[in-house]
C-alpha cells in the first residue's frame, strides 16, 4: 500500500517515517524544498507520478507567536497547502489525513471538546488550522481530520526537551499553571494513522471513519504539570522545583486557550481505540532520550 506524505521535519513526520518499516506499507515522504505544496501543478505531478492509496499531510506551521505577523504564511502552509492537497484527492482517488489543532478552541466552555462545539480560535494560527480543516473535509470527501494537542516526541523542538535543556542549564523553571490540555505523543498519532492507513485507503465515500476527530492521550493537565512530570520522570528525586505562574505573567503575541482539552470519544467508539495515559508515553519519551544522551 502506498502511501505520499508531505512534510519531512515535524515531529509526527519522523515517526511515521521511522514507524513505517513495521508496517505493510510504502511511504514516500516530499520536502517542501522538493515541491511548492500550494503550487497545484506540483502537487498534482507528485501526486500522478506516484499514484498513492493515502496522502498524508504532515506539514504544518507551528509558530504560533511568530503567526501573529507572519499572517500569509500561517494560511498558505496551514490552509491553502492542504486545499491544493485535497482538491486533487476526489471521490475516487487518494484517502487523505490531516492534522489539526486544541487551538481552534478559546478555552472558555469549561468541560472537554467534542467535535461539534462551535470553534472560536483566539490566534491567526489557530484561524489558520481552522480554515485549513475546513478547506480539506470540503474537498476530499474521503478525509479524515485529526485535532491533537501538546505534542511532543524524543526529537524536535517541544517542550519535553525546552524543559529538559532548562534544567540542565540550571535556569528557574516558571511554568504556567492555568492553562490546561491533553499532552500527545507523536509516536502513538503515527502509529494509529499507520494502523488504520489500509482501513481508509479502502473505505468508500461515507464511511464513519472519515470526517473529523480529535485524538490526544488520555487524562488533563496543566504545562506546570506537565513540566514537574517530565523533570520526575527525568531526573527524579534530583528534579528542580517548577514555580507555577499565570499566564498574564508570560505574556505571547498570540493568545492560547485556557483549557483546549479535546473529548476523543468520537475517535475510541468508531476506531475501537483508547488512546493511553499521557504520562505513559511521557515515560518512554524520556527513556529515549535519556538512551540518546
Amino acid at each position: 500500500m502506498k502511501i505520499l506524505q508531505f512534510g519531512t521535519t515535524g515531529q509526527v513526520a519522523r515517526e511515521l517515517l521511522r514507524q513505517a518499516p513495521a508496517w505493510p506499507v510504502e511511504i514516500t515522504a516530499i520536502s517542501r524544498a522538493e515541491c511548492d505544496f500550494n503550487d497545484a501543478q506540483q502537487v498534482a505531478r507528485v501526486i500522478s507520478g506516484r499514484k498513492p492509496d493515502l496522502i498524508v499531510n504532515a506539514a504544518a506551521y507551528t509558530a504560533v507567536d511568530q503567526a501573529e505577523t507572519d499572517v500569509a504564511s500561517a494560511f498558505e502552509v496551514n490552509a491553502q497547502s492542504p486545499a491544493c492537497m485535497a482538491g486533487l484527492c476526489g471521490a475516487d482517488g487518494a484517502a487523505m489525513v490531516h492534522f489539526s489543532t486544541d487551538y481552534v478552541f478559546d478555552g472558555g466552555k469549561g468541560t472537554p471538546y467534542l467535535e461539534t462545539d462551535r470553534p472560536e480560535p483566539l490566534s491567526v494560527y489557530g484561524r489558520s488550522k481552522l480554515s485549513g480543516e475546513q478547506l480539506v473535509l470540503a474537498a476530499c470527501p474521503r478525509a479524515l481530520v485529526l485535532r491533537t494537542s501538546w505534542v511532543v516526541s524524543a526529537h524536535g523542538r517541544n517542550f519535553v526537551k525546552t524543559m529538559l535543556r532548562l534544567a540542565a542549564e540550571g535556569q528557574p523553571l516558571r511554568v504556567v499553571d492555568d492553562q490546561f490540555g491533553r499532552p500527545t505523543s507523536a509516536a502513538d498519532l503515527a502509529g494509529f494513522v499507520l494502523a488504520n492507513a489500509e482501513r481508509l485507503a479502502g473505505a468508500p465515500v461515507g464511511d464513519p471513519h472519515f470526517g473529523l476527530f480529535h485524538f490526544a492521550n488520555a487524562g488533563e493537565t496543566s504545562w506546570k504539570g506537565f513540566a514537574e512530570a517530565v523533570l520526575e520522570d527525568a531526573l527524579g528525586a534530583a528534579a528542580p522545583k517548577v514555580v507555577g505562574i499565570q499566564t498574564a505573567e508570560r505574556p505571547s503575541p498570540a493568545k492560547r486557550p485556557a483549557r483546549g482539552t479535546l473529548d476523543t470519544t468520537k475517535l475510541e467508539q468508531t476506531f475501537r481505540y483508547r488512546p493511553r495515559p499521557w504520562r505513559e508515553a511521557l515515560a518512554e519519551i524520556v527513556a529515549e532520550l535519556n538512551v540518546a544522551a
